[in-house]
């Protein structure tokens, strides 16, 4: 299996990384797909991609500055980026996108883009992808429409620019809309949870060629784990929920999504 999002540069990790890696080797995860969140976050994908590139499970780094922080974009973070992505273990851009979310808490305790500016930011970082001809990787929170139309946007007249939908999370009405676009679509710990009809949906529903699996660890933890913090080890979850909506096999299922995630992220 290949975990194509999470996050094993966070703190979370850091005492127990080699752990997990044990865990995740064991439980037949075979590459991980690290994005970064900042510039400084990026650097750290990177490293860890470096020192793992060899191992039972193989990692690759994706660079950006995730839409949270959008208002970090400067013109020397956006230089930064783009030297980073040519890194030879750099398969994508991201995470970007658009989170309409957070914004909106009032009781938050940190600083958080306003969607004008996580806008221009995403612009800017599609636009670095197509110019270092990577894919990218899109986090949308509740902004589906503007983050499908400035997809619709940038992919249009170029039918190789492309990406995954990272922990989708937009529902089967807007599934045709995002497959129209080319992309992928990704699926994590939610997919498991028993009230979350409108997933098992999307998970029945997705053409098999298009399916992603995602742990987004350290967050996300499937229903089977529920309480505890995500990792590689624990896509056997989502993996094992998806094969039933399916009516397939793990071991199918998994043979296909890997083939996808080989596929649109060039691994090697």
């Amino acid at each position: 299996m290949i975990d194509t999002h999470v996050h094993l540069q966070h703190k979370r990790y850091a005492q127990d990384l080699e752990a997990v890696l044990e865990r995740a080797a064991r439980a037949g995860v075979t590459a991980a797909i690290i994005p970064g969140t900042t510039v400084e976050d990026s650097r750290a994908a990177i490293e860890l991609a470096e020192r793992h590139a060899g191992t039972p499970c193989a990692f690759y780094a994706a660079v950006g500055i995730h839409p949270t922080g959008a208002d970090e974009l400067t013109p020397s973070a956006l230089a930064q980026l783009r030297e980073l992505a040519q890194h030879p273990r750099v398969v994508a851009i991201g995470e970007i996108g658009l989170d309409y979310y957070w914004p909106r808490q009032p009781d938050r305790r940190w600083p958080c883009a306003d969607p004008a500016t996580q806008r221009m930011a995403f612009k800017r970082q599609l636009d670095l992808a197509a110019e270092c001809g990577l894919p990218v990787i899109v986090h949308d929170r509740d902004a589906h429409a503007d983050t499908l139309r400035l997809l619709e946007a940038w992919g249009r007249g170029d039918a190789g620019r492309g990406g995954t939908l990272h922990a989708y999370a937009a529902g089967p009405d807007l599934l045709e809309a995002a497959l129209d676009l080319g992309f992928y679509v990704g699926m994590d710990g939610p997919v498991t949870f028993k009230s979350a009809s409108d997933l098992h949906q999307v998970a029945r529903q997705v053409p098999l060629d298009r399916l992603l699996l995602e742990t987004d660890g350290p967050y996300l933890t499937p229903h089977a784990r529920r309480g505890q913090r995500n990792e590689p080890a624990y896509l056997q979850y989502v993996a094992q929920r998806i094969a039933e909506l399916r009516g397939t096999s793990p071991k199918a299922l998994s043979a296909a999504t890997d083939a996808n995630a080989r596929r649109l992220f060039r691994l090697n």
